[in-house]
């Protein structure tokens, strides 16, 4: 498995880094983020070989970048197979409501089909080729909003995790179990919270899987220690991990 970070930082651009996002074998994005068009770009990513497009909720660092790819696969990359793309319920209308707010017709010019799959705790779903299990987190939602979402993914014979935006809860240690690889919203370098979880929770998730769970920290505002962490990882910037 190979985990590109196209950004590593918080909706602030913490040290001038960008926003926090993820591919997995060229195939398979995590968030979509203002600087997610550029960014796959400089990495050389075949733009129509993505296949899945998770996102995790409603915050503009986490699915602004959207409508700018499918802007290049109408003009430029011409995708023609369909994209899949998982959300939270109801991402259908606000994804295509958004897109065509941006870019006006962008959507029915398009020559491909766009399958969206809502995110529902509690069982196994399919997105593609790949199978994926969803978790509630526990981060801030506007009233009545469907709130932010956890996923664990399985691609060929590895597992990937990924907390998006969440406190520590119950479900973001649930979240972990079993995935060969898990990137983890430390967003403080220091303590937790609010609205999202810090070094402290990370050792408390570092104590309670196990020691072959990778654990890569993402969406930070500084560099936190992880000296005493085991199999505890730092990302960054277009950096590449492969397991």
């Amino acid at each position: 498995m190979e985990l590109t970070f196209l950004g590593s930082a918080n909706a602030f651009a913490a040290e001038g880094r960008y926003w926090s996002s993820f591919i997995v074998d060229g195939k398979y994005q995590f968030d979509a983020p203002p600087t997610l068009l550029p960014h796959l770009k400089q990495l050389g990513v075949s733009l129509p070989d993505i296949e899945v497009i998770f996102i995790t909720h409603q915050h503009g660092d986490h699915f602004v970048g959207l409508p700018f790819l499918m802007l290049d696969y109408v003009y430029i990359s011409k995708r023609t197979k369909d994209l899949t793309i998982v959300g939270p319920p109801g991402c259908e209308a606000w994804l295509e409501d958004f897109a065509e707010r941006v870019y006006p017709n962008i959507l029915s010019g398009s020559n491909y089909k766009r399958i969206y799959v809502e995110a529902e705790p509690g069982r196994e779903q399919q997105a593609a080729d790949i199978t994926f299990q969803a978790y509630k987190m526990s981060h801030v939602s506007e009233s009545g909003g469907p709130g932010a979402f956890g996923y664990r993914v399985r691609i060929g014979d590895k597992t990937v995790a990924y907390t998006g935006d969440t406190m520590f809860c119950e479900e973001a240690v649930k979240l972990g179990e079993g995935a060969d690889v898990y990137v983890v919203d430390c967003t403080y370098s220091d303590g937790c919270g609010p609205e999202h979880m810090g070094l402290d929770d990370v050792k408390i998730i570092r104590k309670r899987l196990p020691p072959e769970t990778a654990i890569i920290l993402t969406h930070r505002n500084g560099l936190p220690n992880v000296n005493g962490l085991n199999n505890t990882l730092i990302a960054e910037d277009l950096k590449t991990f492969r397991f």
